[in-house]
């Protein structure tokens, strides 16, 4: 019988399962949408939920909670700068589970489990996006080693000028 069971212990140990879970939320806050098995996503999801409740408000208990379950200091920075505050209006119901199919080598259910106000790029945005992380970049290295040499070639200078006035007195 199953009564009262208050979670899926998905076949794991309880460091595994807790290592696992952590993983996971923290790549749906990451990239906003994951792909898993249905009963893994039911289980993020709880966890998920609750820390999206705490990011809310942004206080400092808040964040210490959150950051024993989210062990990346960018990602607990996005939780409350960015999704915390987008979901400000909502009472809950913060992710949704949308069901793929049946996984080909044990057949078990697939879903995407992602966040309510995610929204897919486009093809041409991620074009662009791609443009612009290229074209900074190649300007950029030419400067950095440019300012590399000319800082360099001073430093070098003076030291051997102090030489020979101390050869001098």
């Amino acid at each position: 019988m199953n009564h009262r069971n208050g979670f899926n212990p998905l076949s794991r140990t309880t460091a595994h399962r807790r290592a696992m879970s952590r993983n996971m939320v923290t790549s749906l806050f990451r990239y906003e949408r994951i792909t898993t098995t249905k009963s893994k996503a039911l289980e993020v999801r709880k966890s998920a939920e609750k820390l999206i409740t705490r990011a809310k408000e942004d206080t400092v208990h808040n964040r210490r909670e959150a950051a024993k379950f989210i062990s990346d200091e960018k990602i607990l920075n996005k939780l409350f700068t960015e999704i915390g505050p987008r979901m400000k209006e909502r009472n809950g119901g913060y992710t949704r589970v949308l069901k793929l199919g049946f996984r080909q080598g044990d057949a078990a259910d697939v879903v995407i489990l992602e966040l309510v106000d995610y929204k897919l790029e486009s093809e041409e945005e991620k074009a662009e996006k791609k443009a612009a992380k290229k074209a900074p970049a190649k300007e950029e290295k030419p400067k950095k080693a440019a300012t590399k040499s000319k800082e360099a070639a001073p430093a070098k200078k003076p030291a051997s000028k102090k030489t020979s006035e101390k050869k001098d007195e």
